[in-house]
């Protein structure tokens, strides 16, 4: 029985040293701990990295600048990173690209004091954001656009950080008011009065941006196509999850954002399900939009739309009736 036991033992011990060997160690970065961007950690956490054979190293980098510099040094193969970013990077020699994206619009609000009841309340006033360049200060600029407010001549944009900061500063009066993510209001510590004063989905045409994005470098793609086709059906999986869990991927986004509570956790969910792709095609009418504006600042550069996006891989999946057995047929 001894021996049986020992030969138990070893059997087990190279089941798991060849699992473990089976597992492609890779860094992955998520941007933000909102609802919208949660899909990367659910991913994690729900295990369909590792069903897909990746032992992945998930880390937190608040921002879609700061994201792209890592990707572009190689200390991340894949992360989070919007539109704005992978042009911005393009056109001053970059080899970013996008490979999929789960949300496709800019999915923002613009929280203010509750004493600001008009636009022109907010004339001379700032609004804070993560970084120039971000994701949320294109929200910035847009809500502000839309409310017939010019950018930084009739109300400032300041760089605070990342959501919590900014709602802390909101909290403090340091500035009037922030773009938000859906939800995310019910974050704001200890109750101070406020309104949303604009809403992207109140515009005439919600605004097109590749938003939660798949991104890595074509370099790294070249040589790694498998293993970021097995990020890529690892997060259309983690996607399905969210779309047909709701509860446990509400206990998934609670564990990582601190001070979730349910009427975020409600608010938040309903928002982004509505929104998140089922097949995750980047948006090349955004990513025009990012690269045109990326060009007014490089305007000898010859990026053009194709060479920021490479759907090929969504397209393969696609092809090959992966997302249907996910989804189910007809689904």
């Amino acid at each position: 029985m001894k021996n049986l036991l020992t030969v138990i033992g070893l059997i087990l011990a190279v089941i798991s040293a060849l699992d473990a060997q089976a597992q492609e160690k890779i860094k992955i970065a998520y941007s933000s701990t909102d609802t919208l961007n949660q899909i990367w950690t659910i991913a994690q956490d729900a295990g369909f990295y590792k069903k897909n054979g990746l032992d992945v190293d998930l880390v937190y980098i608040g921002s879609t600048t700061v994201g792209i510099a890592a990707i572009m040094a190689q200390d991340i193969q894949v992360g989070n990173a919007a539109g704005s970013g992978v042009a911005n990077a393009n056109v001053r020699g970059a080899d970013t690209v996008s490979v999929a994206c789960t949300i496709n619009v800019l999915a923002y609000e613009l929280v203010v004091l509750d004493s600001v009841k008009t636009a022109e309340d907010l004339r001379g006033k700032s609004i804070g954001i993560s970084r120039f360049g971000s994701v949320s200060d294109v929200a910035a600029r847009e809500l502000l656009k839309g409310l017939g407010l010019r950018p930084m001549d009739d109300v400032r944009i300041l760089q605070v950080g990342g959501a919590s900061e900014r709602a802390a500063g909101f909290s403090r009066g340091v500035i009037a008011g922030f773009p938000s993510p859906p939800g995310n209001v019910h974050l704001i510590p200890g109750g101070l009065p406020h309104r949303i004063l604009a809403n992207m989905g109140d515009l005439k045409k919600p605004y097109p941006l590749p938003f939660i994005c798949a991104v890595t470098t074509k370099s790294y793609l070249a040589k790694n196509r498998s293993t970021v086709k097995r990020v890529i059906m690892a997060l259309i999986e983690a996607t399905h999850f969210f779309k047909t869990n709701k509860e446990a991927s509400q206990k998934i986004i609670a564990k990582y954002l601190r001070g979730a509570n349910k009427a975020y956790l409600d608010s938040a969910y309903e928002s982004t399900a509505k929104i998140i792709e089922r097949v995750p095609y980047t948006t090349r009418e955004g990513m025009q939009i990012q690269l045109d504006e990326a060009l007014k600042l490089a305007p000898g550069s010859k990026v053009t739309v194709d060479s920021l996006i490479d759907d090929s891989i969504v397209r393969e999946l696609e092809k090959e009736g992966f997302i249907d057995r996910v989804y189910g047929k007809g689904n």
